[in-house]
């Protein structure tokens, strides 16, 4: 210990000396070598494990001080992993010689061994490296909840239109493998999935945080008001429909006005929010491959750590993201649909006269969604929103016709109206073959283009229909009353509901007197 303090004097002025421990590890490994070269020879005559038990000595030696040592150790430092590996390669080389010089005793040294308890050298080094991850995972945590409550989301924050705060995310992680990398420790490949997965939490987290609170389709569809009959010919209509209304958009905005108090759920900030889950998404993929460049170049790689993929592999994170571009682009096609656009759709079409009601202002506030969109959504992911609101806008188009209130009423001639309104909704997304290709337009217009001809069968029909696909249903029991079919929203015209509310709506004698004598339904909420 003392020569040890001198040399570590000796070399204070040079560039990196070596801590005292490392010194003393290295002088008690050569003084262990001496040793057997020497003296075990010779005192192999009175002993016969000499050598084992001047190197179980020494290690009993440095033990005393190397113990002391890891109880003050703190944090992960240079010097302290320069000592723990000083410790560790010693305690290897003590061990050997003595395992080498009692091949031929009875129990293949195990008593020497016995007397050699461990350093723990590497798991001291590992719990310090494990404390390193910690502390940089808790940072990043704390940064993740600190920088989306400032995030905006704003379209013009970068070319690629996604948030500044998953930029810095990603430049943060990246950063942390760099440092993980650069530890002067021999076990990178054992302690990487710890830190994998830590990382992996951090950006699920994130992706989980960003998408909380902007709805989901649920959210935004309106709550279907009770059945009614159509008040046939009434010269109070008018009167009725403007009071519906009103109550109608009421009704309505209290349920998202939550989603409105501020501007970071615009639908140009929702699609920020989509390309940024899709931009860290596409990134995994670039920080898996820089892993395996970074393993290659370290010194205790194996090939078992190359084969073994899963530990390099962000499992979380991932399916995070496409579950977010799901939700968010359902929730941004049904906010436009039905929230956004509820004016025109929910408050305007076909209410009164449904020839004076047309879809046209739809359309066209339509045509305005679907340009932003276009503009802002990242083209990878533009087809899946665009598609969306396709499947709100048909939804919204049947709920207006099935679920629409006592302000709509249609006879079969409106039938006519009804179909080219369609027509021109699904021109709308077809674009001339530059919107969506014409296999998903048919696929998600199927349950219109199923309804719509109800709307020009006669009513007499219609309640034949109805009673024989209820009997159906609900059996003989039915024979006697017919039951009121409960609300599905599956619509299809062999479903009894779907054939009641036609006739709800119905503009005729026929089917308001069918529904007053079977169900005693009222003309108005």
């Amino acid at each position: 210990m003392e020569k040890a303090d001198s040399s570590r004097r000796a070399s204070k002025n040079q560039p990196n000396p070596l801590p005292v421990l490392a010194i003393l590890a290295k002088d008690v490994g050569e003084l262990a070598v001496h040793e057997t070269k020497v003296f075990s020879p010779i005192l192999k005559g009175w002993h016969p494990l000499a050598a084992g038990v001047a190197v179980a000595t020494l290690h009993s030696c440095y033990a005393n001080e190397i113990k002391q040592f890891i109880s003050g150790i703190m944090e992960l430092t240079p010097d302290a992993v320069q000592v723990l590996r000083a410790a560790d390669k010693l305690e290897k080389d003590l061990v050997q010689i003595a395992v080498e010089d009692a091949v031929d005793s009875e129990d293949g040294g195990k008593a020497i061994i016995r007397e050699m308890p461990p350093y723990e050298a590497e798991t001291a080094i590992a719990n310090l490296v494990k404390g390193w991850i910690k502390t940089r995972l808790d940072r990043l945590k704390e940064w993740v909840d600190r920088n989306l409550q400032q995030e905006v989301w704003n379209p013009q924050a970068n070319q690629e239109g996604y948030a500044a705060s998953a930029v810095e995310i990603l430049r943060i992680i990246d950063e942390a493998l760099d440092a993980f990398f650069q530890l002067p420790i021999p076990t990178h490949p054992a302690l990487l999935p710890d830190l994998m997965a830590g990382l992996d939490k951090c950006l699920q987290y994130y992706v989980m945080k960003a998408k909380s609170g902007c709805g989901t389709r649920n959210t935004y569809i309106p709550t279907m008001p009770a059945l009614t009959r159509c008040e046939i010919g009434s010269k109070f209509q008018g009167v009725w429909k403007k009071k519906e209304k009103s109550q109608n958009s009421q009704k309505r905005n209290s349920q998202v006005a939550t989603m409105n108090g501020d501007n970071s759920f615009g639908i140009p900030q929702l699609c920020v929010r989509i390309n940024t889950f899709h931009c860290i998404r596409s990134e995994m993929d670039v920080l898996e491959k820089r892993i395996i460049t970074h393993l290659r170049n370290c010194e205790s790689a194996h090939v078992e750590d190359f084969s073994n993929g899963l530990s390099k592999k962000f499992e979380l994170t991932p399916s995070a993201c496409v579950e977010g571009v799901q939700l968010l682009s359902e929730a941004v096609a049904y906010k436009i649909v039905f929230h956004d656009l509820s004016h025109v759709l929910w408050d305007g079409l076909y209410v009164g006269e449904p020839s004076s009601s047309r879809i046209d202002p739809l359309l066209q506030e339509l045509e305005r969604n679907l340009l932003i969109i276009s503009e802002t959504v990242h083209e990878r992911v533009r087809t899946r929103i665009i598609t969306d609101t396709m499947k709100a806008s048909c939804d919204g188009f049947l709920l207006v016709l099935l679920a629409g209130g006592p302000s709509r009423a249609f006879s079969r001639q409106d039938s006519q109206i009804i179909e080219d309104d369609f027509k021109a909704l699904k021109d709308l997304f077809w674009a001339n073959g530059d919107g969506l290709p014409a296999d998903l337009i048919d696929k998600f217009s199927s349950t219109v283009r199923g309804v719509l001809p109800l709307f020009r069968t006669d009513s007499e029909s219609l309640i034949e229909r109805f009673r024989r696909v209820t009997l159906e249903t609900y059996g003989s029991s039915a024979r006697s009353r017919l039951p009121l079919p409960p609300t599905s929203g599956q619509w299809n015209p062999t479903e009894p509901n779907t054939l009641l509310r036609v006739l709800c709506y119905r503009n005729d004698e026929t089917a308001s007197k069918f529904l007053k004598k079977t169900y005693n339904l009222p003309k108005k909420l």
